[in-house]
């Protein structure tokens, strides 16, 4: 199975204009994309900060960094292929004391779940991966595989919110015992459907489990915690952070982070989200939750 990304992206930026009016770029200012993914919003980032200004842009997928490279070429842009939670590490190996906005896109990208390759839909048959970053060590089957039934519920109910996680991580124990490892995304999905009792509604019963294997293959709310934790460090004063969340696990860290943190001052009262006509173009934008905060110039 081919390696190499579809020719064209096939995700749009999420709130951009939001995004663009919450960080507000000016000619001149440095800006840092933690989650570039295809480059969407670092090419609009980047456009505005012309002339003087320049854009770091981080993934930990090196697949978008290539579609991200094709979509800033002629920008002001430099792309790094780390996780945004190395953000000190990438602003010290530049001599960067402290930038003027960072933006952080917490989705996963619809290229991302459109590639058969890397596993993360349901809908589609591939192996179970998921891992953002090709050479991490763990993937999703090694989870699967190796859990107990207990652990398997607990990472199905704490980080997908499911409520019969230890009906479907029993399920999982029993076919692997009795058919073999489980490796690819039909047969997980079968699986948790198969767990799931009454009408399922207009949610695939699946999605909350593979979302929560996701979020651990790739320790995603250790990045966020420890990102959300430093981030007023990174950011000159007056600097602003506008982050967006796509389920209820990320958009309470932030708003939180946001909200009791004293070198934070809150720009949105209430999270940003996307206008019916930008939900009808782009159904991805539906539960995107975008919140912006500006660092206090008196506090350390």
């Amino acid at each position: 199975m081919s390696s190499l990304p579809p020719p064209e992206p096939v995700h749009r930026p999420v709130l951009l204009e939001q995004v663009l009016a919450g960080l507000n770029p000016t000619p001149g200012m440095i800006l840092v994309d933690g989650t570039a993914g295809a480059g969407g919003h670092t090419a609009a980032l980047a456009r505005l900060v012309q002339p003087g200004g320049r854009v770091i842009g981080l993934d930990r997928d090196p697949e978008m960094l290539r579609m991200a490279t094709e979509a800033t070429r002629g920008l002001p842009v430099e792309l790094v292929h780390a996780p945004y939670s190395d953000l000190a590490d990438v602003l010290e190996e530049r001599g960067i004391e402290a930038v003027d906005g960072v933006l952080l896109d917490l989705g996963l990208s619809s290229d991302q779940l459109a590639w058969e390759h890397r596993g993360f839909s349901f809908g589609r048959e591939g192996p179970l991966d998921m891992r953002f970053d090709p050479e991490g060590e763990t993937t999703a089957a090694d989870l699967v595989n190796s859990l107990s039934a207990d652990e398997l519920a607990d990472i199905f109910f704490h980080l997908g919110e499911e409520r019969f996680s230890r009906r479907v991580a029993r399920r999982i124990v029993e076919s692997r015992k009795f058919e073999g490892p489980i490796t690819t995304t039909s047969r997980l999905a079968t699986l948790v459907r198969s767990s799931i009792p009454g009408k399922w509604g207009p949610i695939d019963p699946a999605t909350r489990v593979f979302q929560a294997l996701r979020i651990a293959v790739n320790r995603e709310l250790e990045h966020l915690d420890h990102t959300l934790s430093h981030l007023p460090e990174w950011l000159r004063p007056g600097g602003r952070a506008a982050i967006i969340s796509f389920h209820s696990l990320e958009d309470r860290r932030v708003k939180h982070a946001f909200r009791n943190d004293p070198r934070w001052n809150v720009l949105t009262k209430k999270p940003v989200t996307a206008s019916p006509d930008e939900v009808g173009q782009n159904p991805r934008a539906r539960s995107a939750k975008l919140r912006v905060a500006e660092r206090c110039p008196t506090t350390q």
